[in-house]
Order: C-alpha cells, then structure tokens, then sequence
C-alpha cells in the first residue's frame, strides 16, 4: 500500500471511530537521525477534528494519521500540576456543570483584561479535576466528536509526554495566560521544564518547540533552556504581557524587519496566523501573499501557521465548496488539500492542523519540496 493510502487509510479508519494501530512513517527525504527538509505537520490539540481536543484520545488519533508533533495547551491546577485544556476555564470542554459538589465553584474572572464567567482549573486540585470528563468543545461544527463526551479524563502533561516518547512523535506545548498565571502565584515555566528535564529533553535537538502569545516568558525561557521556542503572532492586537505593562507593541509590529530581528534574539521561530501570511480580502477571499516567510527566513526564523481546518466554515472562501444553503455546508468539508497546498508553496517550515492526515498525505503527495 502506498504512503497516501496508508494514511489516508488511517484517517478514514479515525473519522469512522475506530481503533487504528500507530504506524510510523518516515518520509523519503528524511535523514539518517530523523531530521528532514519537507514541512512537520503539527497536529492542533491533537486530531481534533475526529476527537475531542486536547484528551489522549485526540492526540493518539493524530500520531496514527501521521503527525510530527502534538500540540497540548496547558494550565495549571490549584496544586501546581500542568494539564491540556484549551482554556483554563472549563465549562465548555469538560462536564464539570453536571457535577453538583462544584456548582460553588462557578465564578467571575479577568483573564487578559477579559470578563469571564465558568470553573476554572486553578481553583481545584488534580484529584478534583480528575472526577470530570472531557467534552467536544464546539458541537455544533463537530457533531461526531460528542460521541466520545463523558468517556476520558483530562490528561497531565507528563501523560501527553509519555504517549509522545512511546510513538516517537514530538511536543509542541503552549502555557496559556501565562501573565494571568503568574499574578495568582502559578508559574507555568519552571513546571514545564521540569516535566520535559524529567523526560529527558533539554536539548535543542530534542524533539520540543515550546510556544507562546506573550514574550517575556520566552524571554525569560531563552535564559533557562536550549529548547526551541516559538514566537506566536495572531492577526491582529498585541501580545497580553506588552499590554498589562504599558508597551504599546503590535503583533503588526512585530512582523516587520525590526521586530524580526528582535524576536530572532530570543526564538527560533514564529507561529503565524495564516491570514500573515496569505491577507483575506473583505469578501472572504484570499489577496496576494506577504513577504513574511521570506523575511522571517532571512532572519533566522523558522515560520510554522496556524490554524487549517477542513471545514468550510473555516476555510477561506476560494476553497469552500458545496452548496451554501445546505444546512451541512459549514461542516461539510472544503478543499483542504488547495489550501494546504497553496500555504506549502509559500516555503513554510511547518503547519498546525485539526486533520493532520490531510496534511500528511498533502506532503507525501508532493514529494520533497527543497
């Protein structure tokens, strides 16, 4: 059976529920120690476009369709331990709401200078935490995915390692809120190093890129390790830690030659939205593409984009297709396949996806690109 197949194989096995046997594949251009010249392909809290994010059934999912890497966000619980939630607040990704010994618990936070209203990881402790069970976070795009509600826990960061060691895949980790962390006396960077230390990576050939919005806990990990690390920039605003302090920093600024250079200073690569790197227009539609892959390249970055998602909902509309009055058509997947195509042609050095399947069998299709 040829690579496309097998993954393909893996990925329709996956979406139809199914139990798939891990195979690795290590493509044809890959050197002797694994390195390789052709984009990885990063799974987005895991296969989360067939299994509720960020639980091991999603990321197992995604080392079977192919990924290079798993993606966990983490927060913190009340006693210290690092979890994968998208969020720190929880109602939508857990069934804590059904749980009546935490209905107390239910409260009012800003988080990142925002109002928000649920439970939230800080205020219990891993044993607590450990009663409740994962949930689809948006139903509504991924009705199959509320099949599995109610059946996992939420994992700890050690078990994500652990599962990404036993494959042979690597970790790309995200502290989220990591300035709203650190104000409650929960820093998330001396944990997440301990963890990786404990596991045995330290190293920047170790197969981790650490991830974040802010800058000052990059800053404050390029002192502490040789991991790689990864500057996120959104479409648009500014990074949270740049605003609490009074920086008037954009992420737009922080895209332009200058900002390049300085982010070089303390990452090895950036993480960028992909409407950096291909604008869309006011109808939807995508405008010509920026000079940004060029410009971070130039300066020594790496230039890993997120997010791609087959849905069409979430494509940009030169790729959706399907008949806009179904009422599936949001869900309905788009031409995927084009839209990973066209942002491989841009000489990205990675990509984030909800389907990593897709964009793996998209790679081996297409052979070596440099």
């Amino acid at each position: 059976m040829s690579v496309i197949r097998r993954i393909l194989a893996a990925a329709l096995a996956v979406a139809a529920g199914g139990t798939v046997a891990v195979v690795l594949l290590q493509p044809d251009n890959a050197t002797a120690d694994g390195r390789r010249d052709d984009p990885i392909v990063i799974a987005h809290r895991g296969a989360s476009a067939y299994r509720p994010e960020h639980t091991l059934l999603a990321y197992e999912a995604a080392i079977a369709m192919g990924a290079d890497y798993i993606e966990p966000d983490l927060v913190s619980t009340k006693d210290g331990v690092l979890v994968a939630r998208h969020e720190n607040e929880i109602s939508g990704t857990t069934d804590v709401e059904k749980h009546p010994e935490f209905a107390s618990r239910r409260t009012t936070k800003t988080i990142d200078g925002v109002a928000v209203t649920g439970w939230f990881t800080e205020d219990f402790t891993l044993a607590e935490l450990r009663t409740l069970r994962a949930e689809e976070r948006v139903p509504d795009l991924r009705p199959r995915n509320t099949a599995f509600d109610g059946q996992v826990q939420i994992p700890t960061f050690d078990e994500v390692i652990e599962l990404a060691q036993r494959h042979g895949v690597g970790i790309y980790p995200e502290t989220k809120h990591p300035t709203y962390f650190d104000s409650i006396g929960l820093s998330m960077e001396e944990p997440l190093l301990d963890r990786l230390a404990a596991h045995g990576w330290r190293s920047g050939r170790d197969p981790v890129f650490i991830q974040s919005f802010e800058t000052a806990n990059l800053r404050d990990l390029r002192r502490k390790t040789k991991l790689r690390l990864v500057q996120l920039i959104n479409g648009s605003g500014a990074p949270y830690d740049r605003v609490a302090a009074g920086d008037p920093l954009t992420y737009d600024q922080m895209v332009t030659p200058a900002g390049l250079k300085d982010i070089a200073s303390y990452a090895d690569g950036i993480g960028a939205a992909t409407s950096r790197l291909v604008p869309v227009g006011p109808d939807g539609r995508l405008l010509a593409p920026t000079t940004l892959v060029g410009d971070a390249h130039r300066r020594g970055l790496l230039v890993h984009t997120w997010t791609v998602r087959g849905e069409n909902s979430q494509l940009p509309v030169d790729f959706r297709r399907g008949d806009p009055a179904s009422p599936v058509y949001a869900q309905a997947y788009g031409d995927v396949m084009g839209w990973l195509g066209k942002l491989y042609d841009l000489g990205i050095d990675g990509v984030f996806s909800d389907d990593p399947g897709m964009a793996r069998a998209v790679l081996a299709g297409r052979g070596p690109l440099r």
